[in-house]
C-alpha cells in the first residue's frame, strides 16, 4: 500500500474505516525493498507494531556526534509545524527516515527516503511529541537524533528581518522590522551587547516592539549587538540575531575644499556645481551622504549618496543649501553646510527681459518675451527682500508672457527693494519639481521698489587728495542700500567759496570727482547729498578744504637754483661754440700791423673810409652805397682791371648795370630799388669774389689789398700830395678798392644788429 491515503487522512482522528492489515503489509513490503527501488518519498500512519519493525530495522543506528544531529521541531502560532536537522559529517547518498508521534493521543506517522534537512507535520498541539530522525548512507554506519518536547513551546517567532543601527552622541538607536507572520504577536525585544573582543554580554529590553536606544555608551568603542523578541505565548521561542558590528561614532565634519560655480554655455541660465571636500579620519566612514535643497524651502529635498568626497550638479541660478556628512552603517558625522549663493547674470541686467509691474502691496506682475512661451509652459517665480528668504510660486502659463502674483502671504513693504526670478522647467508634467539636479533654468532676474523715497543719509568718509592752487580730487563712501530708499540716480555735490555756492551732479557708478577752476588760496566748503527718483537726500556734514596759495616755494626754489647753476656751468661754452658756427665774427682791421705803415693823408682819408665800415658790420643786409657817379679816366691802373671785371662779368643784368648816382634819400621808390640793386650786386660780388686774383686768404684781406695797391713811392714821398681841392687820380681807384672791401665784406653774415649805414 501507497503512503498517498495516509497524507489525505486528518490527524485529529484515527483511521477512518480502512484495512489495518492492508497497511502493514504496504509498511512491510517497503521496509524489504532494495534501496534502489525507494526513490519516492512515501509517508503514512503507523502504529505499534510498525514502530516495532523500524525499530528492529534501525536497531543498529546510534546518536553520535558527527552524525545527523540538531533536531529542532517548532512552528508558528496556530499553523503547521516544521522539524529541521543537520546531516552527519561522513557518508554519501544520504536519505533520512522522520518518525513522529504523540503517544498521548495514539498518534504516529512516519516519512521514507527524505533527501532535503527539515519536513513540515501536522500535530496536535495539547499532546506532546516525540520525533526521530534515522540517517542511511551507502558507506557509513546508520546514525539517528532524537526531540521531544510540548507542542506549547514549539511557537517560535523569528529574528528581525531588518535593523537600522544609528549612533546620536554617546548612544545606539536600533530600529527593527519582523516577519508579517510574527510582527503581530511580537510587543517588544531584548536587545544585547558587548564591546568587540569582549566575552561577557549587556542585555536590555526594549519598551516598544520596533524601537530601542541605548545610552551612556563609549563613542570610540566599536560594539557587536544581537537582537531577539521576547518570549510569549504566541512567541514560546525567541531565537538571537546574527552578530550586528556597531563602529565606532563619527564625531568630525568633512571639510570643503573647493567649490567651483561655471555657467554653462549651451544651457542659458544654468551652471554646473563642482563641490570637493575630504574627511579628515580614515578608515571610519563607508561614504558619504549629501543632502541638496532650495534656500526657498522649495521641494523636494534630494539626498544622495557617494562613495567618493566630491559631487556635481547643474542647478539654476537660484540659491541652495548643502549639507555634505560622512557616514558608515551606524554612524553618520556632523554636517557641513554649504550655500551656493544666487548668481546674478549681469549679462542679462540691462536688457530689460524681466520686468515688473507693481500694483499694490498684495499684488505684482511680472513680464517677459513672448518667444519663451513656444517653448516651456511651467515656471517658477521667486522674490525675496534682501537679508530675508525667498519666497516662491510654480505656475503654468501656456499663452500670455506674464504673470500676476496676488494675496501674496506677507505685505510688500515701501522703501524696501526686493529682487524677482523667473525660472523655467522643461517638465511639462508637471511644474512642481521631482528632483533638484538639472531640473530648471533662469530666465532672468531684476529688482524692483513698491514705494520709493528719497535718501535718508548722505555719503560718508569725505576726503580730500591731490590739492593743488586750483584743483582738488574729492572722493567719498557710499550709502548703504537700506538708507537709499530707492534706485540711486546720482550725487549732488555742493561747493561753497567765500561768497558762491555752485553745485555738480555725479554720476551714481562714481564716488570721486575732479574738482576744477578753483581760487587759489581759497577755503571751500564741500556736502554731497545723493538722489532718487523720489528727489535729493540729505546733505553731509561740511566739510573744509582749502587750495594752495601761489607762492615761491622751497622746491621752486632749489630747481630754478639749479638750473641757474647748470646754465652758468655749461652755457657759456655751448653760447660760445654756437656764435663761432653760426656767427663768425670780421677781424678788426685796427688790428693789423699794416694800418701802422700808413702815413700820407690818402692812406688816413682810406682808412677813415674804412672806419665807417666798422659800422656796416652791424646790418649787411641794409647796407646802401650812394656815391656820384664818377668817370674811369682812360689812365685807369691796368691793375684796377680785374676788380671791373668781376662786375662786368655778370652779365646783360640791368640791375648789375645800372648807374650809381645820388639821389635824394627820402624817396621811398628809389630807396626801394637801391635796396633791390645793391643786394644784386653784393650776391653777384659773393660769387667772383672768391675767383678774384685779388683776393687772400688771411683775416686781414682788405689791408693786403690794400697795401698792394698803393704805389711804393706814394709813402716816401708825402710833399708831393695833391691837394684836397683837386683829388689826385689815386683816389679814385681808392674809392674803387672801397667799393671792393665792401663786396668782400658783405660775402660775410649778418649780425644781429639792424641799423643802416651810409658809405658816401
Amino acid at each position: 500500500m501507497s503512503g498517498t491515503g495516509g497524507q489525505n487522512s486528518d490527524p485529529k482522528y484515527r483511521f477512518p474505516g480502512g484495512s489495518l492489515h492492508i497497511l502493514l503489509l504496504g509498511s512491510m513490503l517497503l521496509l524489504y525493498l532494495p534501496n534502489s527501488s525507494r526513490v519516492q518519498v512515501s509517508a503514512g500512519k503507523c502504529n505499534s507494531k510498525t514502530i516495532v519493525n523500524i525499530s528492529a530495522k534501525y536497531q543498529h543506528c546510534g546518536i553520535h556526534p558527527d552524525g545527523v544531529r540538531n533536531l529542532d521541531c517548532f512552528g508558528k502560532y496556530g499553523r503547521i509545524s516544521k522539524c529541521t536537522w543537520e546531516p552527519g559529517k561522513h557518508g554519501s547518498g544520504k536519505t533520512y527516515t522522520l518518525i513522529y508521534r504523540q503517544p498521548d493521543k495514539s498518534y504516529c506517522y512516519v516519512c521514507y527516503n527524505l533527501t532535503q534537512l527539515h519536513k513540515d507535520i501536522k500535530i496536535f498541539t495539547n499532546f506532546n511529541l516525540t520525533v526521530e530522525v534515522y540517517e542511511k548512507t551507502e558507506t557509513a554506519n546508520c546514525t539517528k537524533a532524537f526531540f521531544r518536547g510540548s507542542p506549547k513551546s514549539f511557537a517560535r517567532c523569528d529574528p528581525p528581518s531588518k535593523v537600522l543601527l544609528h549612533r546620536p552622541p554617546g548612544g545606539l538607536q536600533v530600529n527593527v522590522t519582523w516577519l508579517p507572520e510574527d510582527n503581530k504577536y511580537i510587543s517588544k525585544f531584548s536587545m544585547r551587547y558587548k564591546a568587540l573582543g569582549s566575552h561577557s554580554w549587556n542585555e536590555v529590553e526594549s519598551q516598544y516592539p520596533s524601537a530601542a536606544r541605548l545610552e551612556k555608551l563609549n563613542s570610540s568603542v566599536v560594539y557587536v549587538v544581537q537582537i531577539r523578541c521576547v518570549t510569549s505565548t504566541e512567541c514560546s521561542q525567541c531565537l538571537w540575531s546574527k552578530n550586528y558590528i556597531v563602529p565606532s561614532e563619527l564625531k568630525t565634519k568633512p571639510i570643503v575644499i573647493s567649490a567651483k560655480y561655471v555657467e554653462i554655455a549651451e544651457k542659458t541660465g544654468s551652471r554646473l556645481i563642482s563641490i570637493t571636500w575630504k574627511f579628515p579620519v580614515k578608515d571610519l566612514h563607508d561614504g558619504y551622504r549629501v543632502t541638496i535643497r532650495k534656500e526657498s524651502g522649495e521641494p523636494p529635498t534630494e539626498n544622495m549618496t557617494t562613495s567618493e568626497p566630491e559631487i556635481k550638479l547643474i542647478l539654476s541660478y537660484s540659491a541652495y543649501q548643502l549639507n555634505i556628512s560622512a557616514c558608515n552603517n551606524a554612524s553618520l558625522s556632523p554636517a557641513v553646510n554649504h550655500i551656493i549663493p544666487q548668481h546674478k547674470d549681469n549679462n542679462n541686467s540691462g536688457d530689460r527681459r524681466l520686468n515688473v509691474t507693481v500694483h499694490n502691496s498684495t499684488a505684482f506682475t511680472i513680464y517677459w518675451r513672448t518667444d519663451l512661451i513656444t517653448m516651456y509652459v511651467c515656471y517658477s517665480v521667486e522674490w525675496m527682500k534682501k537679508g530675508h528668504s525667498a519666497w516662491y510660486k510654480p505656475f503654468f502659463e501656456d499663452s500670455n508672457p506674464n504673470k500676476t502674483l496676488s494675496s501674496l502671504s506677507e505685505h510688500l513693504e515701501p522703501y524696501k527693494r526686493y529682487s524677482v526670478t523667473l525660472h523655467m522647467r522643461p517638465n511639462k508634467n508637471t511644474c512642481n519639481m521631482k528632483h533638484i539636479n538639472n531640473s530648471e533654468s533662469t530666465y532672468g532676474s531684476t529688482e524692483f521698489y513698491y514705494i520709493e523715497g528719497s535718501p535718508v543719509s548722505s555719503p560718508t568718509n569725505i576726503s580730500f587728495h591731490n590739492v593743488t592752487v586750483n584743483s582738488a580730487v574729492l572722493q567719498w563712501s557710499r550709502i548703504r542700500e537700506e538708507d537709499l530708499r530707492g534706485f540711486l540716480l546720482g550725487y549732488v555735490v555742493y561747493y561753497r567759496d567765500t561768497s558762491t555756492e555752485h553745485n555738480i551732479t555725479v554720476d551714481p557708478d562714481l564716488t570721486s570727482f575732479y574738482m576744477a577752476s578753483l581760487k587759489s588760496g581759497t577755503a571751500y566748503q564741500v556736502q554731497i547729498s545723493a538722489f532718487t527718483s523720489a528727489g535729493v537726500g540729505i546733505r553731509s556734514a561740511p566739510s573744509v578744504f582749502k587750495t594752495d596759495n601761489v607762492n615761491f616755494s622751497i622746491s621752486g626754489a632749489i630747481t630754478v637754483i639749479v638750473f641757474v647753476a647748470s646754465l652758468l656751468i655749461f652755457g657759456s661754452p655751448v653760447i660760445k661754440r654756437t656764435k663761432a658756427i653760426l656767427w663768425p665774427s670780421i677781424p678788426n682791421p685796427g688790428h693789423s700791423n699794416a694800418v701802422q705803415k700808413i702815413e700820407n693823408p690818402g692812406q688816413l682819408e682810406l682808412l677813415e673810409a674804412l672806419a665807417t665800415l666798422k659800422v656796416e658790420e652791424w646790418d649787411t643786409k641794409s647796407l646802401q652805397i650812394l656815391e656820384r657817379e664818377a668817370p674811369i679816366p682812360p689812365h685807369t691802373l691796368p691793375s684796377m682791371l680785374p676788380l671791373l671785371r668781376t662786375c662786368e662779368d655778370v652779365g646783360d643784368s640791368p640791375e648789375v648795370l645800372y648807374p650809381w648816382s645820388e639821389r635824394d634819400t627820402d624817396s621811398g621808390t628809389e630807396d626801394s630799388l637801391r635796396d633791390d640793386t645793391a643786394d644784386t650786386l653784393l650776391d653777384t660780388q659773393r660769387t667772383h669774389l672768391q675767383s678774384s686774383p685779388l683776393t687772400f686768404s688771411g683775416g686781414y684781406t682788405t689791408m693786403a689789398m690794400f697795401q698792394q695797391l698803393i704805389p711804393q713811392g706814394t709813402a716816401a714821398d708825402t710833399s708831393d700830395a695833391p691837394s684836397p681841392e683837386s683829388p689826385p687820380e689815386d683816389l679814385t681807384a681808392l674809392k674803387l678798392m672801397r667799393l671792393d672791401y665792401v663786396r668782400q665784406f658783405s660775402t660775410s653774415p649778418p649780425s644781429d644788429s639792424e641799423h643802416m649805414s651810409t658809405i658816401l
